[in-house]
């Protein structure tokens, strides 16, 4: 099929690649403008733009995909269908009207659960056993259009939002080269979403990072996993940041008051809960290098009894 690509990041360049070595001609790509990045402030391409370039394919990066120019170029490229995954703008009902085959969206979550920015994000802050790929009808509403084809898979205990995201990038990738098949075959039966079962996932922002150990010791593993790799979960020691990168809740039946170290050893910080209590392998203070439990307590004297958070 003829297609026109828009997305952005690395999730949707998996998707596009996926595309590509399935032998659909895009016929353009559509990506967010470059971004100025580090000291230097050069802007730096998107990976989506990357890997266009690496194929030779015409991009456009418009600051507006709903204003009348960037409308009337998109015009300019024949496509059968547009393919849309985490593009990170809202296209107009006129973007949406010009391919024949309409706009099919690649969602990581299993809609109706989990429409918005960050749905990886939530599946592990909610705690639920499985996840996947919806690939969705576009329509004028934020991920609202008519289901067309689902992956899913189980999220394991220790995934975190890197782990989670990469394999549904992939995942992302073989839902979409699966549907397309089927859509040349008109085997694709759309089904409405319930809104009764629906739920939102809003932007991540570094302030849901901070880690209140009132909470139970499974929500607070939760969190951790779902802010890592960004923007990470966090607390305070002696008044300096300390980032927690990996942690698990304790086998043990271990209380305190919350926040309170239980106790060290060799490989851990065990850290009282509002419920249970949390271990910590992998942890970062304040100008200092990421590193295992090990090596942090070689240079850091936690003690028993100091409490996190102040």
């Amino acid at each position: 099929m003829k297609i026109v690509f828009m997305g952005t990041p690395d999730f949707a360049a998996v998707s596009l690649e996926a595309l590509i070595a399935a032998g659909h001609e895009i016929t353009a790509v559509v990506t967010q403008p470059d971004k100025a990045k580090g000291r230097s402030r050069e802007p730096v391409p998107t990976p989506v733009k990357v890997c266009a370039a690496a194929h030779g394919i015409p991009v456009m990066q418009p600051r507006r995909i709903r204003a009348a120019e960037a409308v009337q170029a998109l015009k300019a490229y024949e496509a059968d269908v547009y393919v849309v995954a985490a593009f990170g703008q809202i296209l107009s009902q006129e973007v949406l009207d010009i391919p024949p085959r309409g706009c099919l969206n690649i969602h990581a979550s299993l809609l109706p659960k989990y429409r918005g920015t960050s749905p990886i994000q939530y599946a592990l802050l909610k705690g639920e056993e499985r996840t996947g790929i919806t690939i969705m009808q576009m329509d004028a509403g934020i991920d609202t259009g008519d289901m067309l084809y689902k992956k899913e898979i189980v999220i394991d205990s220790r995934d975190n939002y890197e782990t989670l995201h990469d394999r549904l990038a992939k995942l992302g990738g073989e839902a979409i080269t699966e549907a397309l098949t089927l859509l040349t075959q008109d085997k694709l039966t759309p089904e409405k979403q319930r809104e009764e079962l629906s739920c939102y996932a809003p932007l991540i922002d570094k302030e849901m990072g901070e880690i209140d150990f009132d909470a139970d010791a499974g929500e607070i593993d939760r969190k951790i996993r779902a802010m890592t790799p960004w923007p990470s979960a966090y607390t305070r020691y002696h008044g300096k940041q300390l980032k927690i990168w990996r942690a698990e809740p304790a086998a043990e039946e271990e209380s305190g008051s919350p926040g309170v170290i239980l106790r060290t050893d060799r490989d851990s910080v065990t850290v009282a809960a509002g419920s249970g209590a949390l271990r910590i392998y992998e942890l970062q203070l304040e100008g200092k290098k990421r590193m295992s439990a090990r090596d942090f307590l070689l240079g850091v004297r936690m003690q028993p009894g100091e409490r996190l958070g102040v």
